[in-house]
Parts: structure tokens; C-alpha cells; sequence
């Protein structure tokens, strides 16, 4: 069996309906489309500024903490002649000195590396919003374009109901024709006339749920072009719940690396300089080391609950994975059945509609056959002619579907 994007020429086709017109020059692309949505994405803009923040913040990562200024007066006298007097007693001593907190080079790259996995994870939520904001652009246009096909054979069989009743009462009026016929064929203009007005409602709805996307009116749209379709593995591989699972498991595994360089205390230093009356000014010199008493009941069991959600985090991925296999085969499987059903349609049903008004029509012309005959295989051929463009509606949705869903090429890597 051939691979069910083997015929992307033949697919590209079956997005066109089969009575469409040529599109002016004039009417909006999907591509333009795209574009339009994109500028005025606020959702994108929102993601943005979270890579903004996350890179700032990324930049002070692997930076030593702010040295400490200590200024102080030790040995004050706080009783007795001499009380408050810092000039009086030889203890007394006026001191000013600073303080330093070291971490070493593999603590600040392994706080480096936690911040750029926040960048890259902000960096996936700017994309995962770009490909939404296409997909809903896509699968909008896609509705505004087919809605606008399907009311044209609404409107074209509203006219032929009008034509035939308006035929069928000059019979009357000749005596060829009988009441029966006249007020079957008023019937039937009644309900195209509100089927045209049922479609115009669907018309108008998929025309402002793509004004939301766009920012325009879909006044003329440009049939679907090809659409390149994705493999499965590359399908998976940028899916969005994967590529954001996919960071959310860096970063945790990151944030697990800090947490156990942490077992190992940061050391400060201290100098100082004192003065005092009268005697000699001293210099003190001094490093503070944290002594972890007991790391098996903190810093041990901090690492451990940072590994248990890196542990989360990969069966969340793994899960992501799946689904989104399943997704694409579904989608694929759909596509191929939807393809097929159309091809098989349009050579048993459509046709065969066709075959069927031609003959009415000669027959009628003939006076072999009833205008209530004809009219009913002209509707039965724009009915057959709709349920075929339903089907293509179908199977563009679901093409736009796979091929807008997943993530740029740079992201899945």
C-alpha cells in the first residue's frame, strides 16, 4: 500500500472544488492570510515577552552575589565615665569592611545552564503560539472559502426552483401543466429560499471567526494551495505538547543539577579594617565556611524531590508522545479514507448526476418528460455537487491540521 501522502498532487487537487471559479488576482491568499494573523497576534507578543524575561534573567545566572559593606564600632564602652565615648577606651575600635560569598566556576555554569533552559522553554511557548495562531488562520480560511462555495449552489438551485415554478405556471396558465406541479414547485422554492438564508448564517459566522484571526473581511479568497504534509516522526517531533514537554524535562533536570551543587556550601570572605585611638590600626582577615550537619535530611532529600519531578516530567513526555502519535495516524488515516471516498463519489454519484440532468433536460425538451422530473434531477445533482464539497471541506481541514499543528524545524531539534 502507498504512503498516504505518496499522492500530494492528487490531494492538492480534491482541495479545489470541482465547480469553483478562477480566482481574481485581486481576492486574499492563504498565505497572505497567514501573514496578516501573525502581525496581529497578541498571544505571540505575550510569549515574546516571556523570552524577554527569561533572558534577562538568564544574563545574571552565572554572576557572584553582591559583595556586603560592613561598618561598625566594636568594643564601645556602654557603662561607667567612658559610656558612648568611641575614642576613649584603647578597645574601642571604629571598623569597615567587606564581605564576599564565592561559588565556583562549575556552580555558576550549572545555574548558567538552568536559565538557558528557561530561555529555550520560553522560546517553545513563542512558537507554539505562532502555530496556533496559523492553524486557527488556516482552518478559518478554509471555512470562509467553503462556505462561499457551498452558497453558490444554494443560490444556484434558489434559481432553478424559481425558474421551474415560474415555468410550471405558464403550463398552468396553457393548460399543460396542473395545480399539483405548480404547488410542488412552490414548495421547493420555499425551502431553497431558507436553506440559501440557513446558509448565509453559516456564511456570516465563518466569515467573522476569520475576521478574528485576520483583522479583515473574507470579501473574494483564493482556493487552498498544496500543502506540504508532514512524516510522522517529524509530526511528533514538533508537536507543541511535545516540544513544551520536551524543555519542561531540560529544565527540570537543570534545576536538578543546581540543587546538588548546592550540597556543596558557598564560602565567603572577610576584610576588614579597624582603627583605634592611640594604638596601632588592625586589619582582619577572615572566611566563613556553612557546615552541612546534617545533608542526608536537607540537601539530599532537596535533590531528591528536584529528581522526582524530572522523573514527572520524562513520563509526561513520554505520554505527550503517544498521544500525539495516535493524533497524526488518526489524522493521516482520515485524510486517506476522506481522499478515497471523494474520488469514489465524485465518479459514482456526481457523474452519474449529471448523466441523469442531461437526460431530464431531454426529455422535457422532448415533451417525453415532466418539469417536476427535471427539477428534481437538477437538485439531486446540486445536492450530490455539495456533499462533495462538504467532503473536500473535510479533507482540507484535516490536511491544514497536519501540516499546521506542529512546530518549526528549529524547535523540534
Amino acid at each position: 500500500m502507498s504512503h498516504p501522502f505518496s499522492r500530494a498532487a492528487v490531494w492538492a487537487a480534491a482541495l479545489l472544488p470541482c465547480l469553483a471559479a478562477a480566482a481574481s488576482p485581486s481576492a486574499l491568499s492563504l498565505d497572505a492570510a497567514l501573514q496578516l494573523a501573525a502581525q496581529r497576534s497578541l498571544s505571540t507578543r505575550a510569549a515574546q515577552a516571556g523570552v524577554l524575561s527569561a533572558s534577562e534573567a538568564a544574563h545574571a545566572a552565572a554572576q557572584l552575589p553582591d559583595p556586603t559593606l560592613r561598618i561598625g564600632v566594636d568594643n564601645l564602652p556602654a557603662t561607667g565615665p567612658d559610656r558612648f565615648h568611641t575614642a576613649r577606651d584603647s578597645m574601642t575600635m571604629k571598623r569597615i569592611g567587606i564581605s564576599q560569598e564565592w561559588l565556583s566556576a562549575d556552580k555558576r555554569a550549572t545555574r548558567q545552564a538552568a536559565a538557558d533552559a528557561a530561555v529555550d522553554r520560553e522560546a517553545v511557548q513563542v512558537r507554539a503560539a505562532t502555530a496556533d495562531t496559523r492553524l486557527q488562520t488556516a482552518l478559518a480560511y478554509v471555512d470562509a472559502f467553503y462556505a462561499d462555495e457551498n452558497l453558490q449552489f444554494a443560490t444556484r438551485m434558489e434559481h432553478h426552483a424559481h425558474e421551474e415554478l415560474e415555468a410550471s405556471r405558464a403550463r398552468l396558465s396553457s393548460a399543460a401543466g396542473s395545480s399539483q406541479e405548480v404547488l410542488a414547485l412552490a414548495g421547493a422554492r420555499g425551502l431553497a429560499e431558507d436553506e440559501t438564508a440557513d446558509i448565509r448564517q453559516q456564511q456570516s459566522a465563518a466569515g467573522v471567526a476569520f475576521q478574528r484571526w485576520v483583522g479583515v473581511v473574507p470579501a473574494d479568497l483564493q482556493p487552498p494551495p498544496a500543502i506540504a504534509l508532514p512524516t510522522e516522526q517529524s509530526y511528533v517531533a514538533a508537536h507543541p505538547t511535545v516540544a513544551a514537554l520536551q524543555r519542561e524535562l531540560d529544565m527540570a533536570r537543570r534545576n536538578a543539577d543546581v540543587t546538588a551543587a548546592n550540597r556543596k556550601p558557598n564560602w565567603s570572605w572577610d576584610l576588614s579594617y579597624g582603627q583605634r585611638t592611640g594604638y596601632a590600626d588592625m586589619v582582619s582577615v577572615g572566611v566563613n565556611i556553612p557546615l552541612a550537619i546534617a545533608p542526608g535530611e536537607r540537601q539530599d532529600r532537596d535533590t531528591a524531590a528536584q529528581r522526582a519531578l524530572a522523573d514527572k516530567a520524562e513520563a509526561a513526555l513520554a505520554e505527550a508522545t503517544r498521544a500525539a502519535t495516535a493524533e497524526y495516524r488518526s489524522l493521516a488515516s482520515d485524510a486517506q479514507r476522506l481522499q478515497q471516498r471523494i474520488d469514489g463519489y465524485r465518479n459514482a454519484v456526481v457523474v452519474a448526476a449529471g448523466q441523469r440532468t442531461a437526460a431530464a433536460t431531454a426529455a422535457y425538451q422532448s415533451s417525453q418528460g415532466s418539469l417536476l422530473t427535471l427539477f428534481e434531477a437538477r437538485h439531486a445533482e446540486v445536492e450530490a455537487q455539495r456533499k462533495l464539497l462538504a467532503l473536500q471541506r473535510e479533507l482540507a481541514r484535516t490536511q491544514v491540521q497536519l501540516a499546521f499543528k506542529p512546530l518549526g524545524e528549529e524547535v523540534a531539534r
